[in-house]
């Protein structure tokens, strides 16, 4: 069904289904004895279809697998490229900590398999989005060296037409866990200099197996909590630790004047049936002041 503008903003301009820390191994193993990784990607899909969204790009942002072999890179792209396929949406890959970069490039983006850092840019109809790759070989802590800082300064130095998303692995913010203090981004007053006066609008990341969000440099930074398992912070901050539930994946709307980050949560529930297309069409039918008269007026 067409969107119909009900309030004061008008359709999003462009819709972005944001996922990560798929977390994938070979041979599909529990992960840490305990997470089906596998499984919890397949309802993480299944929940992304029943959105009925056709979104403008499917953002994974990092630690895509858990050790990096190739087998797990083809078994990820086996198991998401049908829904893209259906979905009419480009896939795009950000590496993270717990990848490895030849792997994934080898595996997953069919490409040489090299150590050089995992970018790119896609333009989805005037919005651009940029994937860096804070990935540090041989540790989980994040950076961006030089050389991936000075491509950043010359891409952001040509506006897009809708403005630009970046897209990494290791959030730009402060998190309340010690642990990933200690794996945090550095050099992130680097990555704020390059970003000063361009038209970055977001960031999207990953790392923290949490939804969070904040401002980084003036620019909203949204972090989507992770396919495979994620934290239980219902403990004291030193003592938290992985659950097999909140998984979640966030619907990315951009207007021309803002940006939403929608949590939705994969748990399948019972849903009650208040509202439907059909609702919609009859409200669609009346006046904005009817409509007011039928639905906001108090009985």
């Amino acid at each position: 069904m067409e969107t119909v503008q009900f309030g004061r903003h008008a359709p999003p301009r462009r819709v972005i289904v944001h996922l990560s820390d798929t977390h994938l191994l070979a041979g599909n193993p529990p992960l840490g004895g305990r997470y089906d990784t596998a499984a919890n990607l397949a309802a993480t899909l299944a929940a992304v279809a029943r959105t009925g969204i056709r979104p403008d790009a499917l953002v994974f942002t990092g630690d895509l697998t858990d050790l990096g072999e190739p087998d797990a890179y083809r078994a990820l792209r086996a198991a998401v490229q049908p829904l893209a396929d259906r979905l009419g949406a480009p896939i795009v890959w950000v590496a993270g900590n717990h990848d490895e970069r030849p792997a994934l490039r080898g595996a997953l983006l069919g490409q040489e398999p090299t150590g050089e850092p995992v970018t790119g840019i896609w333009d989805l109809g005037g919005l651009r989005l940029i994937a860096l790759d804070t990935s540090v070989p041989g540790w989980h802590h994040g950076d961006l060296d030089d050389g991936q800082l000075a491509w950043l300064r010359g891409i952001l130095s040509d506006p897009a037409p809708l403005g630009t998303l970046l897209a990494l692995h290791h959030p730009p913010l402060p998190s309340h866990i010690p642990l990933f203090d200690i794996l945090e981004l550095r050099r992130q007053d680097a990555l704020a200099d390059v970003i000063a006066g361009s038209d970055v609008r977001g960031i999207l990341a990953g790392h923290l197996h949490y939804s969070t969000s904040g401002t980084f440099a003036g620019v909203p930074v949204s972090v989507a909590a992770a396919t495979c398992y994620t934290m239980n912070l219902q403990r004291p901050a030193t003592e938290i630790n992985g659950m097999d539930a909140g998984q979640s994946f966030h619907l990315v709307h951009v207007y021309d004047d803002t940006i939403t980050h929608a949590v939705v949560p994969v748990v399948a529930a019972e849903t009650a049936e208040t509202f439907s297309a059909e609702w919609v069409a009859r409200m669609a039918e009346l006046t904005p002041e009817q409509r007011l008269e039928a639905f906001s007026r108090k009985r």
